[in-house]
């Protein structure tokens, strides 16, 4: 059974840092394309970072380019979220999503992705 777990989430300062893990099992993580999304109340889900499964090619939302990292650690089956100098608008839960991917690329929009995790909740006070 494919699983997702992110975690990590948490109140953090304005300016502060925060890093975000997904937890991964059921499935080979080289095989997949992941991606982090958020939703904040009120708002639709957003994508946020995106990594391909063979290179490891990145992209990233404008709002948080030059802020935050997505990286991830194959052998551990773990996908992280560095997230630095955390804006209030930042606030949301977070979800990471994953797909199996045969063309080693990553994918922005959501609806690529099969499967997601539950969602952890980042709040950045101001």
């Amino acid at each position: 059974e494919v699983q997702l777990q992110a975690s990590g989430g948490g109140l953090v300062h304005s300016g502060g840092s925060l890093r975000i893990s997904c937890a991964t099992s059921g499935f080979t993580l080289g095989d997949y394309a992941i991606a982090w999304f958020r939703q904040a109340l009120g708002n639709e889900r957003e994508g946020v970072a995106c990594i391909s499964s063979a290179d490891g090619s990145r992209d990233y939302a404008d709002s948080v380019k030059g802020r935050f990292t997505i990286s991830r650690d194959n052998a551990q089956n773990t996908v992280y979220l560095q997230m630095n100098s955390l804006k209030p608008e930042d606030t949301a839960v977070y979800y990471c999503a994953a797909r199996i991917t045969y063309s080693g690329t990553y994918y922005r929009a959501s609806h690529e992705y099969r499967y997601w995790g539950q969602g952890t909740l980042v709040t950045v006070s101001s």
